[in-house]
């Protein structure tokens, strides 16, 4: 008899290898890492290209350049565009990345040579009408400024400008100027200088054969656009801390960010930060959660997180709480990391930790475009092939005393910066 009084046994993978993937070259020399897994005849064709914020020279480029790089060719207009890839059942989306420009498409197998000559026109012939960047601008400048009046969003804004600095591609915000200043001539230059063949990855995955590959490197093989891997130059970061209040009236809860700069995925240290990191707020049974909402009820979500970008990171911590709690919640935060620090963390909690983990990694890999989506990271990230086996292996042995040691060298008061935005107390 099965005996439900007792939860099963926690079987702990060995390991969780990362599915292979075929790299080949089209003519024109774009590499194409392949993930022929899975049994739907779909297929997910991703281009990158290193046009995000870092190889920008004019603000905000690489997000309008993203944004209208579907609205319209020279022999295409949008409308003709939208109409084609919905009559295949196929999706084009261009994902807004920091580092890069994504093009994704998702086709049904037999469908993708249909669409294929398109998305080779968009590639050559993009035409930036200057209604659509009016229309774009007037859009964003609307977004922006009901973003702006939501305090989360101005605490997170505020923050990763103090960790990173107003002139830093991680850290500088929009502002409805910029939007005004952006001129079709701009993204021309931006898109002739980085959407080239020599900057540009290609990732397929699901239902493969050596039919895509080949109707593949017919179009997108065929493009001659040249250009060198566009260079970039990071400002210093600035290395002094505070704690900002910004005062926003009339508002009943008050958002609360702390956060410090870490490092990329590539540093030694980020596989015991990732798990460090989700045992202070990185899961629904965190330190954080279990203190800050189930115990004390200061609020319904608190979270941390490691935000890593290819050239740089941050710890980020996040909650809305009501402006009576904002001080004691504060605190409590602060306590927390402070045990972190003083403390070894208990072999039971520790475990449970590591089961969430091994579980995440898994579904990391489950499907060939979850697969694909990692394998992405770890090429555009210049990281070693064994990258996900390390992390897998860090998160099994990690002890006690080594998370500690890592709370001692990163969670340090004096390094995190403290940004709240809302309501002053009264009196």
């Amino acid at each position: 008899m099965l005996d439900r009084t007792k939860a099963p046994a926690i079987l702990m993978p060995d390991d969780v290898p990362l599915p292979s993937y075929q790299l080949h070259y089209l003519d024109n020399g774009i590499p194409v890492y392949e993930v022929n897994m899975g049994t739907q005849e779909v297929i997910k064709l991703e281009l990158v290209f290193n046009a995000g914020r870092p190889f920008e020279e004019k603000k905000l480029i690489s997000r309008a350049t993203t944004s209208l790089l579907r609205e319209g060719t020279s022999s295409h207009s949008a409308g003709e565009i939208a109409e084609l890839f919905d009559f295949y059942g196929c999706s084009l989306s261009l994902p807004y990345n920091l580092d890069t420009t994504n093009i994704v498409v998702y086709s049904l197998s037999r469908y993708l040579e249909k669409v294929l000559p398109l998305l080779k026109d968009i590639l050559e012939n993009p035409s930036f009408p200057q209604e659509e960047l009016t229309s774009f601008a007037t859009r964003q400048q609307q977004l922006l400024r009901e973003d702006l009046t939501k305090n989360e969003v101005v605490a997170y804004r505020t923050i990763t400008e103090l960790i990173f600095g107003n002139e830093h591609p991680y850290g500088y915000n929009s502002v409805e100027e910029m939007y005004a200043t952006l001129q079709r001539d701009d993204l021309l230059a931006h898109f002739n200088r980085t959407y080239t063949v020599d900057n540009c990855r290609i990732f397929l995955s699901g239902k493969t054969s050596p039919a895509h590959l080949k109707v593949l490197n017919r179009y997108i093989g065929s493009l001659q656009r040249r250009g060198k891997v566009p260079s970039m130059v990071l400002p210093e970061v600035a290395k002094n801390v505070d704690k900002i209040f910004i005062p926003r009236p009339d508002t009943v809860q008050t958002a609360v960010r702390m956060g410090r700069r870490l490092f990329n995925r590539a540093h030694e240290d980020y596989a015991g930060m990732y798990v460090l990191n989700t045992l202070l707020g990185g899961y629904f049974g965190s330190r954080l959660m279990a203190n800050i909402r189930e115990d004390k009820g200061y609020t319904y979500h608190i979270f941390s997180q490691l935000d890593v970008m290819k050239f740089d990171g941050y710890l980020y911590i996040g909650t809305e709480v009501g402006n009576e709690f904002v001080t004691a919640t504060c605190e409590e935060i602060y306590k927390e990391l402070a045990l972190l620090r003083e403390e070894l963390v208990s072999e039971e909690e520790l475990e449970m930790v590591k089961n969430y983990l091994l579980g995440t990694y898994l579904t990391m890999i489950d499907g060939p475009f979850q697969a694909s989506e990692l394998v992405k990271t770890m090429i555009l990230e210049d990281l070693p092939a064994d990258f996900f086996s390390n992390l897998v292996k860090t998160t099994r042995e990690i002890d006690a005393k080594q998370l500690l040691e890592l709370a001692n060298r990163y969670l340090k008061l004096e390094d995190i910066w403290q940004v709240s935005v809302g309501a002053p107390m009264k009196k």
